[in-house]
């Protein structure tokens, strides 16, 4: 298990640099609301972490990719209320990208629990 939650975290650092470059570029030069920004960030890092953690993190073989991919978006959504709240929470203490970057670390352990236990069990 640490193993793969080691590859998951590696995994994560690719999807934060695919997240923080979708936000900034949503948020900072197309000036889209922060939590539509942050949204679609997460969304689309969310996207590319499954296919790396179905392939490598989790070595996952399950015939049932639409099945197993939506559980790991729902598992992200969920884990994107958490960050989201997060987010409106420390904002404003601890500036906006600070405030992500705990929110990012919060929703990792979320994120790789539940899809340690519920999706990806094969």
């Amino acid at each position: 298990m640490i193993f793969k939650f080691l590859k998951f975290i590696i995994v994560g650092f690719s999807g934060m640099i695919v997240d923080f470059s979708i936000t900034i570029l949503l948020k900072e030069k197309l000036k889209v609301n922060r939590y539509i920004s942050n949204s679609a960030g997460f969304t689309i890092a969310a996207s590319s972490n499954y296919l790396f953690n179905r392939f490598w993190t989790f070595e996952s073989n399950n015939p049932k990719i639409l099945i197993e991919y939506s559980t790991f978006l729902l598992i992200s959504l969920i884990g994107l209320a958490i960050n989201n709240l997060i987010i409106y929470l420390f904002e404003k203490k601890l500036k906006f990208y600070f405030a992500k970057f705990l929110a990012i670390m919060v929703t990792s352990l979320w994120n790789f629990t539940a899809n340690y236990y519920l999706n990806f069990t094969h």
